[in-house]
Parts: structure tokens; sequence; C-alpha cells
């Protein structure tokens, strides 16, 4: 009798594991996208990038002859490495693409196309074509690319990125290495995210695996639409890349099309994050705004009557929370237009109307201007670029970004270096450094005092 109860359990048990296991199948299809399909309708819209450029060996300069030296193979070995001869090279670079128009524009990183003597675009079939650089803005890293294939080719949505949300799947493709088309999935990790790789740092953080060849390729969400263009990664990190929102990317695609570079309205003013004892010291409820710290001479700013000390709360109706937000709505506005902004003055809410002018190429307001008498950029430390350089320091401004050929590349500075003092002035804020380093006229020598990893250090930079 015991025989068919023992058959009658297997059975049951049999029959609950196996509705326990399509359930979780079905939960699983409910919940995870269908990748495979997503892969396969939007692999067609990328692309990979190869780029070439000759470099020319830097000629020896006539220079006069050094003291003769009591050892005679001094003078020998001197006269060798003068004489060596040095050949141009070709330098080569991978990235990816993505198509934004059936009849062959595509979307990269201006890094990634900077400099290049020619520009070669892979399709998903193997077809190569000689790409025609359209435009491009180096401060926002976008590139516009033309190819003439003869028909119509596959282009991928772009999407809204300001709809995206933490926590959503994202899916990345590129050239990553080298390799060829790749695929790699993950979740969106961050918005906002400021890196210190310009002005209008607001970096989509994800930790779909992005990897060097990966820049300029395509971060897709789950419905197929492209909501941001891949761009760095953090080398000492793993699963950390940063892709660029794609509206900031759709705000310039007209500008770069028919001019092939980009304009930018224009402020005037150099502010600063306010901390709890700024706060406090206005009589602040909470922490909100930016704090204006400087207004540029004859700029819109100054014209519309704001002073340093005014707190911006709000800009064009837009409300301003943190200190990288100004810039990016700034810069977006149409030359010409008007914008509400609403102050704090004394504790007492005003109302500025301020019209924008553009932005001199290569500038954007003082800082920019100190950028290009200096060859570098710099910001203000986030717990994020302490981690990300993994710095000691947590006062002091991060050199983000060294011009090559610039003064501070000539005196030695890097990115990760973080400036504590120029002269004897300590430096805490942009507003410190650029109010210890505007006075000074080209031709100038600056003592900056640095500290790199963990050793101290100065450097005597002559502006240029």
């Amino acid at each position: 009798m015991r025989k068919p109860y023992g058959q009658m359990l297997k059975m049951l048990l049999c029959i609950s594991f196996c509705t326990l296991f399509m359930a979780g199948e079905a939960y699983a299809k409910a919940v995870l996208p269908d990748f495979v399909e997503l892969a396969a309708k939007n692999k067609p819209a990328v692309v990979n990038i190869n780029t070439s450029k000759v470099v020319q060996p830097q000629l020896q300069q006539d220079r006069p002859s050094p003291q003769k030296s009591a050892n005679p193979f001094d003078d020998f070995f001197e006269r060798f490495i003068d004489r060596t001869p040095q050949r141009p090279y070709t330098a080569r670079s991978l990235g990816s693409g993505l198509i934004i128009s059936e009849d062959g524009y595509i979307l990269t990183n201006y890094h990634v196309i900077a400099g290049a003597d020619e520009v070669k675009v892979k399709l998903s079939d193997s077809r190569e074509f000689k790409a025609q650089v359209k435009g491009g803005d180096e401060k926002l890293d976008i590139a516009l690319l033309k190819i003439d294939a003869k028909e119509k080719l596959h282009v991928a949505p772009l999407g809204n990125s300001d709809a995206l949300e933490v926590g959503e799947w994202v899916m990345a493709i590129g050239n990553p290495f080298g390799l060829g088309q790749t695929v790699t999935t993950g979740i969106v990790s961050a918005k906002g995210r400021v890196i210190g790789s310009g002005p209008y740092d607001d970096f989509i953080q994800t930790d779909a695996s992005i990897n060097p060849g990966n820049s300029g390729g395509p971060l897709f969400n789950t419905g197929g639409e492209v909501i941001g263009i891949n761009t760095a990664i953090v080398a000492a990190g793993q699963g950390i890349g940063f892709a660029i929102p794609v509206n900031m990317v759709k705000e310039i695609i007209p500008q770069l099309k028919e001019k092939g570079k980009v304009s930018r309205g224009w402020f005037g003013v150099v502010v600063q994050p306010v901390t709890p004892e700024l706060a406090q010291s206005f009589g602040l409820a909470d922490i909100k705004g930016v704090l204006v710290s400087e207004v540029i001479k004859d700029s819109p700013a100054e014209k519309a009557g704001l002073k340093s000390g005014d707190l911006i709360i709000e800009f064009d109706r837009k409300p301003i929370h943190e200190m990288n937000e100004l810039p990016r709505i700034a810069a977006n506005m149409p030359v010409g237009k008007k914008a509400l902004v609403r102050i704090l003055r004394n504790g007492k809410a005003e109302e500025k109307t301020v019209v924008m002018e553009q932005m001199k190429e290569g500038e954007a307001g003082v800082a920019a201007i100190i950028q290009e008498k200096l060859g570098m950029v710099v910001t203000e430390l986030t717990g994020e670029l302490v981690a990300k350089f993994a710095l000691k320091e947590t006062s002091g401004l991060l050199v983000a970004k060294v011009k090559p050929g610039g003064a501070a590349e000539a005196a030695g500075l890097a990115p990760g270096d973080v400036i504590r003092q120029v002269d004897s002035t300590p430096i805490t804020t942009i507003a410190d450094f650029v109010n210890a380093v505007t006075p000074h006229a080209k031709g100038s020598v600056l003592r900056f005092f640095l500290r790199r990893g963990s050793t101290s250090l100065y450097v005597a930079l002559r502006i240029n």
C-alpha cells in the first residue's frame, strides 16, 4: 500500500518543481528585457571608427655649442644623439559611433577623431567608408561625421535622457580594444556625475562594461532608444563608465551640421558652491543656489545688475541646486534671449533680466580665460574626484586637464595635481584661483604649491 503513495508523492513534487521553474522563468522574462532582441535590432546602427595621423618628428633646433667637456666621450655621445635620424610614423586610434540619419550622419566623441588625417567608418556588415568630419565640440566631447553609403542606413532613435531613472537596465554597444562590435549590459548607477572633464560635466554613470574603444558608441535603454554616448572610464575602477546624456547632444547637432561648431550663450559670472557655513551666514534655512564670487566687467551679468555676493537660486525659470548646473543652462541658451534670474541679495529675493551674449570661441567667462592663459582646466574637489584620482587632499583645486603645448605642460603640471597655493595665496575655490591669477600679465611667472600623490612640490609657471 505504501508504493502508490510514494509514487504519488514523487509526482506531486515533480509537478510543484515544474510549476515553480516555469513561474520563475516567466518572472525573469517579465522583469529582464530581451537583450537578444535589443542587440539584434540596434547593432546595425553602431559603427567602428578607425583614425590615423602621420606624426612628424620634432627637429633638433640649432643651439650654441656646449662648453668643451673634460671627458672626450661626452662630446662623442652629444654629437651622436643630435644626429640620430627620426622618421615620421603613423599613429592610429579606435573608437565607436552611432548612425543618426539614413543619409549617413554619425555621432562619435571628439577625442576619437581629434587631429586625425583620415577617419574610416566600418559598418556592422563589414563595409568600410572614408568619413568627413562635419563638425566638433571639444567642450562636450562630441563630433559629427558624414559618410556616403549610396543607400539608406539603419538608424537608432534618440531617446529622452531626462526621463532616465537610476536602476534602469541599459545596454552598450561598441568596439572595445578593436575587437569589433561587442554588447554589454548593466544598470544606470547614477546621474549628473561631475568627473572634471570639462565645464559641462553631467554624466550618466553605468556599470555596463565600457572599455577603451567604446568611446563614441551608444548607450541604449530597454526600449531600444539611445540615451547616452559612452565617453569615459575610470582607469583605476571596475564597473564604472560614463556617458554623455543624449539630450545635451541633441541640442548641438543642428549647429554642428550647419556651422561645424557650437555657439554658446554667455552670462559672465564666476560662481562657487554654497556650503552649510555660507548658507548660515546668509540666513538660509536650507542650502540652495550658487554664490556669485565675481561678475565679469562688461558682461551680460554686470549689465543686468548682478553683484558679487548674490545668490542665484533660479535661472531662466529653472531652479539652480548645484554649481555645475548654471554653466550648462546658460550655455544652451540662444544669443539675444532674455532670461529671468532670481537672486537673494542681503536675504531678500530680487529678479534681474539678463540678455544673453555669444560666448567667444574658447571662452566660458573668467575661468575659461584663465584656462587659455595657463593651458589647463581646474575644478573644485568633490567626493567623486577625490576617489577617482585617489587623492590624499580634500581641499584645493584639482588640475583636471592639461593642454598640450600650453604653459601648464611646460611647467610640468599634470592631471591629478592639487593646487594649494598660487604665490603665497591659499587656494580653496575657483574664485581664489581667478583672483590670484587675473592680475598677472603675459610673461609673468607664478609660483604654484602642489600636492602630487603623497609629495608636495613647487612649480614655476610662465603665463603665455
